[in-house]
């Protein structure tokens, strides 16, 4: 047994890559892609031999390597893939990976359709980040917005609770009867006269 791991104890500690948030993103993005994509293929190449091995009666899985991966995005679609993943905002790159893990579990898709699935998917989180981002100026709109006093209020609006356009069957019972005593904690309103 070797002791030089145990006398690397005055080695430098690994530094942390200084790479962006958005680069980091975008490598989690694809190689998520690519590794779902390899799963993709895997889980079709078992269904084609067990298949194989139902119509036949024979298992030769013994015998067979494992093949390469077959399937290659093209280079085109990866660098439109590329673009997307990179605006996507780090805070909704967890969530993006667990909701194309979901529909890739929901829909059990072939290996083609793995990039589609995963563009709808980068496609939802970017217009949700619009969506949050529009609600957020919304807010701060409202909150910088200067704020208007009451006092010009008052002089557009009179407060008259009593006051009705709605006739009723008892309005002549209620014209000619007096108005009933205000609580003490209540201010007197009086209702516009009408000339």
């Amino acid at each position: 047994m070797s002791l030089i791991p145990w006398l690397r104890w005055n080695d430098t500690p690994p530094r942390l890559s200084a790479r962006s948030p958005a680069e980091m993103v975008l490598e989690t993005l694809m190689m998520e892609l690519a590794g779902q994509m390899r799963e993709v293929e895997r889980q079709q190449r078992e269904r084609r031999s067990a298949v194989r091995k139902i119509c036949t009666g024979v298992d030769y899985s013994w015998l067979a390597n494992t093949p390469r991966p077959t399937y290659d995005i093209s280079p085109g679609e990866r660098l439109q893939l590329e673009d997307v993943c990179a605006k996507i905002h780090p805070s909704y790159c967890g969530p993006a990976i667990l909701r194309f893990r979901q529909l890739l579990a929901e829909r059990e898709p072939e290996v083609q359709e793995v990039a589609r699935l995963f563009r709808s998917v980068l496609q939802e989180a970017l217009e949700k980040m619009k969506q949050e981002e529009e609600a957020h100026k919304l807010t701060r709109q409202w909150s910088l917005r200067p704020r208007g006093s009451l006092s010009s209020f008052k002089t557009r609006a009179r407060i008259a609770p009593f006051a009705s356009d709605i006739r009723t069957i008892s309005e002549d019972v209620e014209r000619d009867a007096p108005p009933p005593p205000r609580t003490w904690s209540m201010p007197e309103f009086r209702a516009p006269q009408a000339d």
